[in-house]
């Protein structure tokens, strides 16, 4: 839900499904709309009460709504009453009292909120303020798309920030995205001469049906059908392409760390190519991630085609090659060169996958004519979360049809 009551913090504050005594039950919620709706300014008469609620707020709870009412002001469609300005110890101060308050996953919102509403991004340029923030993907964005304005001071502090986010990320993702992209290896490649261990019973007894002895009531298999291993699989080539326009940020977070663990098994071949009007193949420093996003440069415009272009020259051994287009297909090139190119590379033998944002944040805006175009060419486009992209991985290693989720 993205509705303004739903995505304030205050509510996070105030939870209705609290059990509350009933003693203290009408006071109690008094308390949470006054918390959730804000004050009155004082020129209205409100003096820290609310007019709804007529409750005032005292202690621990008016050093609560001093915090939210720096990023949110008041009651809807008051002034806002109070502010960060661009006083550094003051955003500091702030930044401690919201983690005094809040859980860890309300910091990170109200940090971002602070950030788009008051235009704090300047303030990360500062060493002292990257240190009190708390880290994740959304700040990474910020912090990317600020990398050549940021002073050498506070280069290091920023990198040390984005690697912890992104070693967080590794040891939530990587095993199980090892685990799944091996089994799919494991599966890509058929013998008929398998170990035990090894035998696909489904294919097998499908395949030697005609052999079924009623008396017996069993399939006698003239031809066993196995799993091949991963180290006699034809070595598979995945391409990741994304795009690094400014609404991708988080896309590209995750994508430079799925593009490193793939990077690290030895049947894969993988290439990291990320572009808006320029195209840059960041393959080479696939071993770290950080270097990896401080290599890209967040906004600008988007030349899909061109992109493409660069990673279809690339492409050896079309048929056993993946290519993962990332992007919100807001095309700048030339739209129908780019979906020529799609369908060349279909037609070649590679499985293509466009993936309109690789993130948490559920239904992306995007351009639903070229996402019609593309599914029209047999490549549906659809929004992937973090935890789901190692199934759409292995699916298109193995040639089935991709987890397509609703978008």
């Amino acid at each position: 839900m993205t509705d303004a009551v739903t995505r304030d913090p205050r509510t996070a504050a105030t939870p209705e499904a609290e059990t509350v005594p009933e003693a203290a039950g009408a006071d109690e919620r008094l308390r949470r709309w006054r918390l959730v709706l804000g004050a009155e300014p004082p020129g209205n008469g409100g003096q820290g009460a609310c007019s709804g609620t007529g409750y005032t707020l005292t202690g621990r709870d008016a050093a609560m709504d001093r915090t939210l009412a720096a990023v949110y002001g008041g009651a809807s469609g008051a002034e806002r009453s109070a502010g960060l300005g661009s006083s550094a110890p003051q955003v500091a101060r702030w930044l401690g009292d919201i983690r005094t308050y809040f859980p860890s996953s309300v910091v990170q919102v109200m940090q971002r909120d602070a950030i788009d509403r008051l235009g704090l991004s300047a303030l990360l340029l500062e060493p002292e303020m990257l240190e009190a923030v708390e880290a994740d993907v959304h700040l990474v964005g910020t912090l990317l798309s600020l990398n050549r304005a940021m002073p050498e001071t506070t280069r290091e502090t920023a990198r040390a920030v984005v690697r912890k986010v992104v070693q967080d990320l590794e040891r939530r993702l990587a095993t199980r995205t090892r685990a799944t992209l091996t089994g799919a290896l494991d599966r890509s490649a058929r013998t008929t001469r398998p170990r035990h261990r090894d035998i696909d019973w489904d294919r097998t007894i499908r395949a030697n049906l005609r052999h079924y002895l009623p008396e017996y009531r069993t399939v006698v298999p003239e031809r066993l059908i196995g799993y091949g291993r991963a180290d006699q699989a034809v070595k598979k080539e995945v391409v990741l392409c994304i795009d690094q326009s400014g609404s991708m940020a988080a896309s590209v977070v995750y994508a430079s760390v799925f593009g490193a663990v793939l990077a690290s098994m030895r049947s894969l071949d993988t290439r990291l190519v990320v572009f808006d009007t320029a195209v840059v193949d960041l393959t080479d420093e696939l071993d770290d991630p950080v270097d990896v996003l401080f290599g890209t440069q967040l906004g600008g415009g988007t030349d899909i085609n061109r992109a493409l272009a660069y990673c279809q020259s690339r492409i050896t051994r079309p048929a056993e090659t993946v290519v993962v287009l990332i992007s919100d297909l807001y095309e700048g090139g030339i739209r129908d060169e780019m979906l020529k190119r799609v369908a060349a590379m279909k037609a070649a033998g590679v499985q293509f996958v466009a993936l309109l944002a690789l993130s948490d944040e559920g239904a992306p805006a995007y351009d639903r004519q070229h996402a019609a175009a593309l599914a029209a060419l047999g490549a549906p486009a659809f929004a992937c979360t973090p935890d789901l992209f190692p199934e759409v991985m292995a699916a298109a290693i193995e040639k089935r049809p991709l987890p397509v989720p609703v978008v």
